[in-house]
C-alpha cells in the first residue's frame, strides 16, 4: 500500500506554521510497511483541494487528510471530500451528540455552525476524537481508503494509534520497511553516484536515495519485504558492496552528523580537542560545541582574526605572519600548535584562509596532534558562506581520520 498526504490550511502555506503532522504520520505509516509516496499542503480553496482528493484517490490506495474539520466556512475538507469521491453526507447523530456533549462539560453551548461538524460522508466511519469536537473520518471504496483527521496535533496523534493503526492492520499483508543510512564527506555528488549507480540501479528494493549538502551527503536505503530478516538480507546485500566502493569517506551509518561522530570518538580515548579560528570565525567551535555533552572533550578556542590576535593570543611568530603571510602553512601549523599548547587539548585545529576577495577560497588548514603539526591548503569554492562551511567541514573530517 501506499500513501499520500494532504495538509490543509493556508496558515502552513506561510513563513510562519509548519506542516509537522505529515512528519509523525509517515513515521507511523512506516512502521507498518506503508510508503508514503507524495505529500502536499493545500490551503482552504475547496475547488484546488478537490481536485487534489481526487488525483490522490487516482494515484494510492491510502489518502490522508489532516485539517479543515472546524465549523467555519473555511473548513472545506468534508465538502472537498464529498466532492472529489462523488458521494453525499449526512448529519450523524452520535456525532453532533458527541460535540454537545464536550461543549456542555466546559459549560457552553454550541453555535449552529458547529453542525458542521457532525456531518459524514455516506459510508464512512465516525472516528471518535476525545480531545476536540472535529471527528474524523474513515470512508473505504474498491480497495482504497480515504481518511480525515483533525488539524490539531493534540487531537490527531491520539487517533492514529487508537483508531488508523488497527484499522490498517487488518488490511494489509505482513509488511515492514527497513532502512540503512550513510552519511559521506567530502565527495561530490556526481563522483559518489558514478561509484554507487552501477550498484544501486539493479534494485526497485532496496530503493536508494540520495541527498546532497556543502561536503556532506546522505545514502538512504530503504527495503519493503514481509519480514524483517529479508529486508536485512536486502539491505546488507545493496549497503555492504555500495560501503565497500566508498571506503573511508563513510563517517556515520546511524544519522551522526561529523561533529558526533568526533566527539564519540573523543570520549572514547579519553581525549580533547581545540580550535583556532580566523576565517571560520567561531563556526567551527559552534559545530563541536552544538553536540550535547562537548564540555567533556572540548577545551576551548580562539578567535584570532588579526595579526596582532594570532601573535599575543597563540603565538604565531611576527616573522612567519611577515614572510608568509597569515593565510599560510606556516601560519596555519603555528595557530593550530599555539592552541595546543595554551589550551592543554590533545588535538587543535586551525583555519585561516580568504572568504572574499581576489583570492576567495584559499584556505589553510592546521591540525596539531600529539606526535606532530600538519597543515593542508584548500582551494574552494562558492560564495563566502559555502567557503567557511567547507573549511569546517574540511577541518572536522581530518580529525575524523586522524583519530580513527
Amino acid at each position: 500500500m501506499n500513501a499520500e498526504i494532504i495538509a490543509v490550511g493556508s496558515e502552513m502555506l506561510t513563513p510562519d506554521k509548519i506542516d509537522t503532522n505529515s512528519l509523525y504520520l509517515t513515521q507511523e505509516l512506516n512502521t507498518l510497511g506503508i510508503e508514503v509516496v507524495a505529500k502536499c499542503i493545500v490551503g482552504d480553496d475547496r475547488v484546488r483541494l478537490t481536485d487534489a482528493i481526487r488525483a490522490a484517490w487516482a494515484h494510492s490506495e491510502l489518502v490522508i487528510l489532516t485539517g479543515g474539520l472546524g465549523p467555519t466556512e473555511d473548513d472545506v475538507t468534508r465538502d472537498a471530500a464529498a466532492a472529489a469521491l462523488a458521494v453525499a453526507m449526512h448529519e450523524d447523530a452520535e456525532a453532533w451528540q458527541a460535540v454537545l456533549d464536550r461543549f456542555k462539560k466546559f459549560g457552553r453551548t454550541p453555535t449552529e455552525n458547529n453542525r458542521r461538524q457532525a456531518f459524514i460522508l455516506d459510508g464512512a466511519d465516525r472516528l471518535p476524537n476525545p480531545n476536540g469536537t472535529a471527528p474524523g473520518q474513515w470512508f473505504q471504496r474498491d480497495g482504497r481508503v480515504l481518511v480525515m483527521l483533525p488539524g490539531p496535533p493534540r487531537e490527531l496523534k491520539p487517533m492514529v494509534p487508537a483508531e488508523i493503526v488497527p484499522r490498517l492492520t487488518a488490511l494489509l499483508p505482513p509488511l515492514v520497511i527497513r532502512t540503512r543510512w550513510y552519511r559521506v564527506s567530502l565527495i561530490g555528488e556526481s563522483d559518489l553516484d558514478a561509484l554507487i549507480a552501477p550498484i544501486y540501479t539493479k534494485y526497485t528494493n532496496p530503493a536508494t536515495t540520495i541527498l546532497a549538502a556543502a561536503g556532506d551527503i546522505d545514502i538512504h536505503l530503504r527495503a519493503r519485504c514481509a519480514t524483517a530478516e529479508e529486508a536485512e538480507t536486502l539491505l546488507a546485500e545493496v549497503g555492504d558492496a555500495i560501503a565497500q566502493v566508498i571506503g573511508d569517506k563513510i563517517y556515520s551509518t546511524n544519522g551522526d552528523a561529523l561533529e558526533q561522530v568526533i566527539g564519540k570518538l573523543l570520549i572514547a580515548r579519553g581525549q580533547s580537542v581545540a580550535v583556532a579560528e580566523s576565517i571560520t570565525g567561531g563556526m567551527l567551535g559552534q559545530l563541536i560545541t552544538s553536540v550535547p555533552g562537548s564540555s567533556a572533550y572540548f577545551r576551548g578556542g580562539f578567535l584570532t582574526y588579526t595579526n596582532e590576535m594570532k601573535e599575543s593570543l597563540l603565538g604565531v611568530p611576527t616573522e612567519t605572519l611577515k614572510s608568509m603571510s597569515a593565510v599560510s602553512e606556516d601560519a596555519a601549523k603555528a595557530m593550530a600548535a599555539g592552541a595546543r599548547e595554551r589550551s592543554g587539548a590533545d588535538y587543535a585545529l586551525s583555519t585561516t584562509g580568504y572568504a572574499d576577495a581576489d583570492q576567495a577560497g584559499l584556505v589553510y588548514v592546521g591540525l596539531a596532534t600529539p606526535s606532530g603539526v600538519h597543515s593542508r591548503k584548500l582551494q574552494l569554492t562558492g560564495d563566502r558562506h559555502r567557503v567557511r562551511s567547507m573549511t569546517c567541514v574540511n577541518a572536522l573530517d581530518w580529525l575524523r581520520r586522524a583519530l580513527a
